[in-house]
């Protein structure tokens, strides 16, 4: 890992206090501003992050990773995350082939588990193009979420999720859409699409316990699509 600059320590004092962002920007058509928003504290934050954990080469692309700390800073000055520091990003805008969950700790710079994450089975085959919060839809909800408690069930070692954003993601708790361990992802599938969920972000088996251990009970969770839909109407992007 590289040494943390300086600046980090600057930064993240603020970023921890949540006061360091300010209203998000826009872009003609409507979306918060992503790359290329002018300058403040949290946006020289967020870039010395990005470049310290080397997210580019690991396939996370700016974008996601600027929306997914305006809402982590937003949810954290709101007092919804009990246990900050850390930072879980599912980006379903990649292929299901790649390694594209991405567990963060944001006060070093360290990207602490990098693995494959399932999309429900009606969102699409190797990518993922469709999101819904409807009961039985068999899809991914996006948006951000906390992470609640643990238990033993159907897929052994679960952690309960509670979705932050009504209308996107608010019916996970009543869909039962956990983080759990699944057999159909993994290297051994690498050359061919993963196989998907009843809308869960399932993980290889051989990673659950260590990154359910390591984001249970109150950290911050963001599923990831450029769906125009969620970030024009995510009120949390845009609050």
């Amino acid at each position: 890992m590289k040494p943390v600059h300086p600046i980090f320590i600057y930064c993240a004092f603020f970023a921890w206090l949540g006061i360091s962002w300010s209203a998000p920007n826009r872009q003609p058509n409507g979306i918060p501003a992503g790359p290329g928003s002018p300058i403040d504290s949290l946006q020289l934050f967020n870039t010395n992050l990005y470049n310290q954990s080397d997210l580019s080469s690991q396939g996370l692309s700016r974008e996601a990773f600027d929306y997914a700390m305006r809402g982590y800073n937003k949810l954290l000055a709101k007092g919804k995350i009990s246990r900050p520091g850390y930072l879980t990003i599912c980006d379903f805008s990649q292929s299901s082939r790649r390694k594209r969950l991405y567990l963060l700790d944001i006060t070093t710079g360290e990207i602490l588990m990098r693995t494959y994450v399932a999309h429900g089975k009606n969102s699409g085959l190797e990518y993922a193009t469709r999101f819904s919060n409807r009961a039985e839809s068999r899809q991914s909800s996006l948006g951000f979420y906390t992470t609640l408690q643990t238990y033993f069930g159907g897929h052994g070692l679960s952690l309960r999720v509670q979705g932050m954003e009504k209308g996107i993601n608010d019916k996970a708790l009543a869909r039962n859409i956990v983080i759990h361990g699944a057999d159909y992802l993994g290297d051994g599938r690498s050359g061919d699409f993963m196989g998907r969920s009843y809308g869960c972000p399932a993980i290889p088996e051989e990673e659950c316990g260590k990154l359910i251990d390591l984001i249970k009970n109150g950290t911050c969770l963001f599923i990831y699509h450029p769906t125009k839909q969620y970030l024009k109407g995510s009120r949390i992007l845009n609050g």
